[in-house]
């Protein structure tokens, strides 16, 4: 791994991401993903994929394997239902942090919550969530699950730290990940002014408006579904104009490369 030395902000407009559409899925994709390739834009940091999926009732991704990453679930509106090999079964829904460590190897499979086993309609609401990925520290981790409820701390409108492999944070209410430079926070934002809050300060930083409009100083307004990506640069300050919310992944460390 290495780091850069150039302070550097880089705006990303949602408009301009790549997209996957099919019948059911409504994906957008932050990096390159499946076939979806640019030499000049595969990560950040630590992190690899910022997808956000919209899947329709009834829908979903059927079993497929992962392996050497950590994957990070954030659910926006509706519930996910989450299956995998290691005899994992839960239903993740906004405010639930779910971790997947895919280690040496994974089967698993994500679909919209809105059926029965008996095939009738429980709910005709589409699932929309972002899944992020970031690099572990070692291959070959042994595979592991968890989910956390932050709902709660969401409500203050401050940085809440949802997934953490950083010490600094590991008394803080969050689920673990393997990646001891990097960090998920959220802030689930009322638009109240004099409840700005402040990025932190790392080499690395990915800044995605979720939900919303905000203001970033030094940046100007985001939209839903910009992205800011910050190098040796932090503690913006960034308030809301009206209800929203970012993600932000803080990172100490990036892949090795210029």
């Amino acid at each position: 791994m290495s780091t850069l030395t150039t302070p550097h902000i880089d705006v990303h407009r949602g408009g301009d991401r790549m997209k996957t559409r099919v019948s059911w899925l409504d994906s957008k994709h932050s990096f390159s993903f499946g076939e979806h390739y640019d030499p000049d834009n595969t990560h950040h940091g630590l992190l690899l994929v910022n997808n956000e999926d919209v899947v329709l009732p009834g829908e979903g991704f059927d079993t497929h394997p992962h392996r050497d990453m950590e994957i990070v679930t954030w659910v926006l509106g509706g519930s996910l239902v989450h299956q995998d090999s290691l005899g994992h079964n839960g239903v993740i829904y906004p405010g639930l942090a779910q971790r997947m460590s895919a280690g040496t190897g994974i089967l698993h499979s994500e679909k919209n919550d809105s059926w029965r086993l008996d095939g009738t309609a429980e709910h005709d609401e589409p699932v929309h969530f972002v899944q992020m990925w970031v690099v572990p520290d070692e291959p070959g981790i042994e595979p592991g699950y968890q989910q956390l409820e932050i709902d709660g701390e969401l409500s203050s409108g401050a940085l809440v730290t949802v997934a953490s492999g950083l010490p600094r944070y590991r008394d803080r209410t969050a689920i673990a990940i393997a990646s001891s430079h990097s960090a998920l926070h959220v802030a689930r934002m009322s638009g109240d002014p004099e409840r700005a809050v402040d990025l932190p300060d790392a080499p690395y930083a990915h800044v995605y408006v979720a939900r919303g409009e905000v203001e970033m100083e030094g940046v100007g307004t985001l939209y839903e579904g910009d992205a800011v990506r910050l190098t040796r640069t932090g503690g913006q300050r960034v308030t809301a104009n009206g209800p929203a919310e970012i993600l932000v992944w803080e990172m100490h460390a990036r892949l090795g490369g210029a």
